[in-house]
């Protein structure tokens, strides 16, 4: 492995005479041979000696603290320990790489929350049609199908912010990928340099963001069409239901393609065949440490966003008293406050979101391949090897 963010499979150290490898290389200075001798036995009746305690306190397993079998700290050359990690791990490093390198991480972000947040406003504003406010003497059923009018005509008007977005979160993705796997290795990086690394990735990134959508979507029509044919209410629920556990374990499964893309350089397919072997065997781990990370970040977004809201519908009420609420969310003061707080919360969540992914294909790949060696020499660690 080198210190490049193209992460390969590790190999095998060297051990012809590398005294940084497997060979043991014994000191010269041996006691003469033939002059050890055992300790004599005790005469009887004399007390045995008193134990010993050790200098400066027990260590690990009992053993002082100096000596031949005191065991070494754990190597820690940037946002991670090279050793198995836990959720706590993971999310302290995606939180210490935002930090660490808050001025690449907040340039990106910053900027690609900002274009999705413009697109947003300008769909919102000019795009989608305001709705005829509903009659309060309207039955459920009118209720109902105003409601899904409502969200039918406001998908309808907000496609091509949906399409910004996906672009957006594509690029920036692809760039706190290389970051973070810096980040790892403790090695500084700025904004150029991870778009240079990150640049000719973008369009097989871009395939798999389409792929994985796509292979879902057919699930769920697969799922959902036997009871359309059958015209049966409750085996379109059932084949729905049993579509998306399929859905969902499909998610797991190709989790980690994205960042084995992007650190591997393989391709599409490949890349999802990575992610499936890397998955195997700790599908619920890895789906516990997504959802409670994106649960989480959730949270994060909804108490950073309320402040804005709460604003924005203060203000937008004062100006716009006699509106009905399609009304206020057409207002210029709500959407321009509202979008201040989705741009300073997708900021901070955006990065840390993705260094949970990145984190746990690098935690993967030390459980299974031993990827601390490799990182540890990339990061030029005395002891791991050249």
């Amino acid at each position: 492995m080198n210190d490049t963010p193209g992460w390969a499979s590790p190999g095998s150290a060297s051990s012809d005479g590398d005294t940084n490898g497997s060979t043991p290389q014994w000191s010269s200075n041996q006691p003469p041979a033939g002059q050890w001798q055992p300790p004599a036995a005790p005469t009887p009746g004399t007390p045995p000696p008193a134990p010993v305690p050790p200098q400066g306190g027990p260590a690990w397993g009992g053993m002082p603290p100096q000596g031949p079998w005191n065991v070494p700290p754990i190597a820690k050359p940037g946002v991670i320990a090279l050793r198995p990690l836990t959720m706590g791990d993971i999310l302290d490093g995606a939180v210490t790489t935002l930090r660490r390198y808050w001025r690449t991480v907040l340039t990106v972000t910053v900027s690609v929350a900002a274009v999705m947040q413009i697109a947003q406003i300008l769909c919102q504003r000019y795009l989608v049609p305001t709705q005829t406010p509903l009659d309060p003497n309207a039955s459920p059923a009118e209720t109902l199908d105003h409601t899904l009018e409502s969200l039918r005509i406001s998908a309808i008007g907000m496609v091509p912010a949906y399409v910004i977005a996906a672009i957006a979160t594509l690029l920036s993705a692809a760039l706190l990928t290389v970051v973070i796997s810096r980040a790892v290795l403790g090695k500084p990086i700025d904004l150029g340099t991870a778009w240079r690394e990150a640049r000719p990735r973008l369009l097989p990134l871009l395939g798999l963001s389409l792929l994985v959508p796509l292979i879902g979507l057919a699930v769920m029509i697969v799922g959902v069409l036997p009871g359309v044919l059958l015209d049966s209410e409750a085996v379109t629920a059932l084949g729905s239901l049993a579509a998306l556990l399929v859905v969902v374990w499909l998610w797991i499964r190709f989790s980690l393609a994205s960042p084995a893309l992007m650190l591997e350089r393989q391709g599409v397919i490949a890349s999802m065949k990575r992610s499936a072997k890397l998955v195997q065997g700790t599908w619920w781990r890895i789906f516990g440490i997504t959802v409670l990370a994106n649960l989480l970040m959730a949270l994060v977004g909804m108490i950073l966003a309320i402040p804005f809201t709460t604003l924005a519908m203060a203000l937008s009420l004062d100006n716009l008293a006699h509106l009905d609420t399609s009304g206020i969310e057409k207002d210029w003061s709500f959407l321009i406050i509202t979008g201040i707080g989705g741009v300073i919360t997708n900021a901070i969540v955006y990065p840390i979101t993705a260094g949970v992914s990145v984190l746990l294909y690098v935690d993967q790949r030390i459980r299974r391949e031993a990827l601390d060696i490799e990182l540890g020499r990339a990061a030029g660690l005395p002891g791991y090897g050249d």
